[in-house]
Formats: structure tokens, sequence, C-alpha cells
């Protein structure tokens, strides 16, 4: 699939870090972009910086998405590309005893549920949207679509505390092939990134030597990612014609360590 002028494009979670990497890298390519974020003033100002649409999204619900592609489409026309950056997570033990008192302490369920509802529901509901808007219009070059979802090295190499997020980015890898099946009549390809530990918005609390420690257990390059590599990489998965129900690793060779 062509990235130029004649292509729409969705990014979720497009105001920071991996997505607006994403959306500055299409944007450079000429393609239309529409960024859907929850945070207003950050998509604005992304929107404003790139050259993209802003519209306020909120991936937990129905309506909120519904309304989203509804407007992007107005404004920019049939998405035929999207890239699911939105998500996030927690760190909470599976069960812990307070070292003091010796109380015994579990994961709340809701939080485990949200962080689900948040990247893998929240992902496949972006999906179901856009491979809904592909199908109805005519393929191009034999392509109707094409999609990059965001899995995590979590999914595999969970540490310590990551329980929900191990499991919500291990079921964007679990539902990749499957979808990709799905839509494989409709001539929409869906593939995913699984990445390692990368320089965004989300490392900002941690200290020079803590990002140096981190970089440093990377085999190489011994360094985090960047942002820019991630969209690279996801151009790549859109425009390679030939990249089908695939997960890619971007880690630079990372297994993660328990803590």
């Amino acid at each position: 699939m062509k990235v130029d002028s004649s292509l729409a494009a969705v990014v979720t979670g497009g105001a920071s870090g991996l997505g607006l990497a994403t959306v500055k890298a299409m944007r450079a390519a000429g393609a239309n972009v529409a960024i859907f974020d929850k945070n207003e003033e950050t998509g604005e100002r992304a929107a404003a910086e790139t050259g993209a649409l802003f519209f306020h999204c909120d991936v937990l619900s129905d309506s909120s998405v519904d309304e989203a592609f509804e407007k992007a489409r107005s404004g920019q026309g049939q998405e035929r590309a999207l890239v699911c950056c939105a998500g996030g997570g927690n760190a909470i033990p599976t069960a812990r005893r307070d070292k003091m008192t010796g109380e015994i302490n579990i994961f709340p369920s809701d939080k485990f549920e949200w962080v689900l509802q948040l990247n893998t529901v929240g992902t496949f509901r972006c999906i179901t949207r856009a491979a809904a808007g592909m199908m109805e219009h005519e393929a191009i070059d034999g392509e109707r679509g094409a999609m990059v979802n965001t899995s995590s090295a979590a999914a595999t190499e969970g540490q310590m505390g990551q329980a929900a997020y191990s499991a919500a980015k291990a079921a964007i890898v679990g539902m990749t092939l499957t979808i990709a099946r799905d839509l494989s009549r409709e001539g929409i390809r869906v593939n995913t990134i699984q990445p390692g530990i990368f320089d965004t918005p989300a490392m900002a609390r941690a200290t020079p030597q803590m990002l140096e420690a981190l970089g440093g257990m990377v085999p190489f390059p011994k360094r985090l990612g960047s942002a820019g590599e991630y969209a690279s990489m996801a151009l790549e998965l859109i425009r390679n014609g030939y990249v089908n129900g695939e997960t890619v690793r971007l880690d630079g060779a990372i297994r993660m360590q328990p803590r």
C-alpha cells in the first residue's frame, strides 16, 4: 500500500509517544492522518504541529469510537490504514504480603479488567470499526486496508506486577493472525508490533541512571528504542503488501528479566 497523499490514516493514541511519531512519519510521506486521543490538549497541539486532524476518542467507549471515525471520514475520507497505539497499564502484584503488617493484599479485579478493556478491547473496538469502513470501498491494487496494532515485550516476558498488562498485550498478539484471516477475503491486512523498552513520555519519570540501566539490558544496540524506529516499522508494515498476520518484535533482542 502506498503511503502518500492518496492515503487517509487513523492513529489511535496519536497525540504522544509511539503514536505521535507514527503521525509525523505518515505526514512526512504525504498521508492524511486523523489523530484519535483522549487528551484534547495534547491532541490539538499534535495536530497543529503535524498538520493532522484531531478527534477526541476514548477507546473504552463504543459511542466515542464511532463518533471519532465518523468525523474523521467526513474530514479526510475513508481511512485505509489504522495504527493502534492507545493503551496503558498498571503495576500491581497478583498477591502481596505487607512487609510491616503481614496483611495480604490481592490485585483488584476491576483494575485488572480496566487494563484489558483499554488495551485489548480498545484495540479490537477500533479494528472492527475500521474494517467495516474499509469493506464499504473498492480495493486499490488488490488491497482495501492495512492495520498495525501495538503489543509489548510484556506479552511474552512480563515483569513482576505486570499480570494485567501482560495478559492484555498477549491477547493482542493472540488475535492478530485470527483477525488477519477473518479479513483476508476483504483484502485487509493486520499485523502487530511488539516493542521492547522505548524512550517515550511514559519514561519521563525515570532518572538518567535508570534509563542507562534499562538501555544496558538490551543486547544491541545498548539503548532504549526511539519512537521514530517504531514509526518506521509501522509504515513498512503498511507498505509491504505481503506481510500479514505477523507479530514483529522490535526490541534490540532484549528478553525481559523478572524485575
